[in-house]
C-alpha cells in the first residue's frame, strides 16, 4: 500500500504515517507472509509477500490490508479504493528500485532515500517481518541505488529536502555564519540538517530531543544541547529552527513565551512527517512556517540526461531482478530431478557393491557421470522458468519419470503493492 507526494495529499500521508508506523500491523493479516513499510516526509509504503495462487486470492488480501489501513488512519475504505491501483511481481520492483534510486523522490536524486529504504528493511527484519522473497527484493534495491549513483550522477550535487529547505530559507537568512540555529530531533534528518548547515557556515546550532537525546548527539556531532527546560530561552534566541522527529513539537502556545518583543523574525522548517509544528506558529508575531507541502511545490526539474541514464538503468535492474526470481523458481523441480537422480545413483552403487564390482574408481566414475547427466537438464528448467514456462518443466518431470513437484513458495515474489491517493 503506498501514498506518495505525486497521488496523496500530506494530510493523508500523515494520517497513514501516525496510524501505521510499524510493518507488523499487515502480518495479522490472512494470506500476508510479510510485510516492509518505507515511510519518508514524502511517501508511506508497504511492501506484502502474500501467499496467493490467484489473482482473486491477491484481490482479497488486498482488500483485508485497505481497510485494515482506513480506519486508524480516520478515512474510509471507499475514500482509499476509489485512489488505489495494485502492482504485483516485477512491477513493484520495477517502482522500488525507483524510489531507492531518488527517481520518485520530490527532489530527483534526493541522498536521503536509499538510506531510508535500508532502514526500511532492517526495521521489518528486527520486527520478525520480513520473508526471502522481500529479502531479496530490497536487497536488489540498494544494489540498483548504488548502481544508479555511481554511474549516473544524478544526486552529484547533494540534492535533498533538508537542502531544498535551506535554499527556500536564503532569502530569510542574509547571513548564515551569524545565524542561531536550533535542531528538534536527533535521527538522521537531524545528521543530513546539520552538514547542510556546515556546508552554509553556520557555526552556532542547538540541538533539542523530545525523547531526551540530545546529549549524546551533541556530543558525537560537536553542538549544543539544549534539555527540555533550556528549550524556551533557545527558541527566544533562535533566527531558524528545524525540526524533524516523531511528535508534535511545536505550537503558538509553546513559542508565543519564548518570544519577546524584542526577538527578531524567525522561520520554522517542519520536515516531520507526522507535522511537528502547528499551523498556528504562524499567528505568532514574526514568524513564518516552512513545511513539507510549500517545500514541494519549489522542487526543482531533474537534468534530462542524468535521469534517463538512472530510468535506463532502473529497467534492466528490473528485468534482470524478474529474469532471476523467475528462474528460482525452478529450485523445487532441479531438487527433484536431482533427488531422483541420486536415488538411481546410490542404488546402482549398492548394485555394484552387491556383485563384488565396487571400486573407489568405479564409484567416482558413477558420480561424475551422474553430475553431468542432470547438468544440462538443470539449466535449462532455469531457463524456461525464466520464460514462464515452469508448468510444462513440471509436466515433463511428471511424464517422464513420475516426479511430484511440490509448488515453489519462499523463492517466488508475492510482494503487493497498492498507491492510495
Amino acid at each position: 500500500m503506498s501514498a506518495n507526494h505525486r497521488t496523496a495529499s500530506f494530510a493523508v500521508l500523515e494520517r497513514l504515517s501516525a496510524a501505521h508506523p510499524d510493518p507488523t500491523t499487515h502480518l495479522a493479516d490472512a494470506g500476508v507472509r510479510g510485510a516492509v513499510v518505507v515511510a519518508t516526509c514524502n511517501r508511506h509504503e508497504s511492501y506484502l509477500d502474500v501467499d496467493a495462487e490467484s489473482e482473486a486470492d491477491v484481490e482479497a488480501a488486498v482488500e483485508t490490508a485497505l481497510g485494515r489501513l482506513a480506519g486508524p488512519a480516520g478515512l474510509t475504505t471507499d475514500d482509499l479504493r476509489a485512489k488505489a491501483r495494485v502492482m504485483t511481481s516485477s512491477r513493484v520492483a520495477a517502482h522500488l528500485f525507483a524510489v531507492a534510486s531518488g527517481l520518485d523522490s520530490v527532489v530527483v536524486g534526493e541522498d536521503e532515500i536509499a538510506g531510508q529504504v535500508r532502514r526500511a528493511l532492517s526495521d521489518a527484519r528486527d520486527a520478525g517481518a520480513t520473508t526471502g522473497a522481500l529479502e531479496r527484493l530490497f536487497q536488489m534495491a540498494s544494489t540498483t541505488s548504488r548502481g544508479v549513483k555511481n554511474t549516473t550522477g544524478i544526486n552529484a550535487a547533494g540534492r535533498s529536502m533538508v537542502r531544498l529547505a535551506l535554499d527556500l530559507a536564503e532569502s530569510r537568512i542574509p547571513e548564515w555564519a551569524r545565524a542561531r540555529v536550533l535542531i528538534i530531533g536527533t535521527g538522521a534528518y537531524a545528521r543530513t540538517t546539520l552538514a547542510a548547515l556546515r556546508e552554509r557556515g553556520v557555526g552556532t546550532v542547538d540541538v533539542s530531543s523530545p525523547s531526551g537525546r540530545e546529549q549524546t548527539f551533541a556530543s558525537r556531532e560537536g553542538v549544543r544541547p539544549v534539555g527540555a527546560a533550556e528549550l524556551a530561552a533557545a527558541l527566544g534566541r533562535a533566527d531558524l529552527v528545524i525540526t524533524s522527529t516523531n511528535v508534535l513539537a511545536l505550537d503558538a502556545g509553546r513559542l508565543v513565551p519564548a518570544r519577546s518583543t524584542e526577538a527578531g523574525p524567525l522561520l520554522v522548517i517542519d520536515l516531520g512527517l507526522p507535522s511537528n509544528v502547528a499551523k498556528d506558529v504562524t499567528a505568532v508575531p514574526g514568524v513564518d512556517l516552512l513545511d513539507l507541502e510549500t517545500i514541494s511545490r519549489h522542487a526543482p526539474v531533474a537534468e534530462l540526461n542524468a535521469s534517463a541514464q538512472a530510468h535506463d538503468l532502473v529497467a534492466a535492474a528490473t528485468r534482470e531482478f524478474e529474469t532471476r526470481t523467475a528462474a528460482e523458481t525452478a529450485g523445487p523441480a532441479i531438487v527433484a530431478y536431482r533427488g531422483h537422480i541420486e536415488e538411481l545413483l546410490e542404488a546402482e552403487i549398492a548394485r555394484a557393491r552387491e556383485r563384488g564390482e565396487h571400486s573407489e574408481d568405479v564409484e567416482r566414475a558413477l558420480r561424475h557421470f551422474a553430475g553431468v547427466l542432470v547438468h544440462s537438464p538443470t539449466a535449462r528448467a532455469r531457463d524456461l522458468a525464466a520464460q514462464g514456462r515452469l508448468p510444462e518443466l513440471t509436466d515433463a518431470l511428471g511424464t517422464l519419470y513420475g516426479l511430484h513437484v511440490p509448488p515453489h513458495d519462499e523463492n517466488t515474489l508475492g510482494v503487493t503493492y497498492r498507491r492510495i491517493g
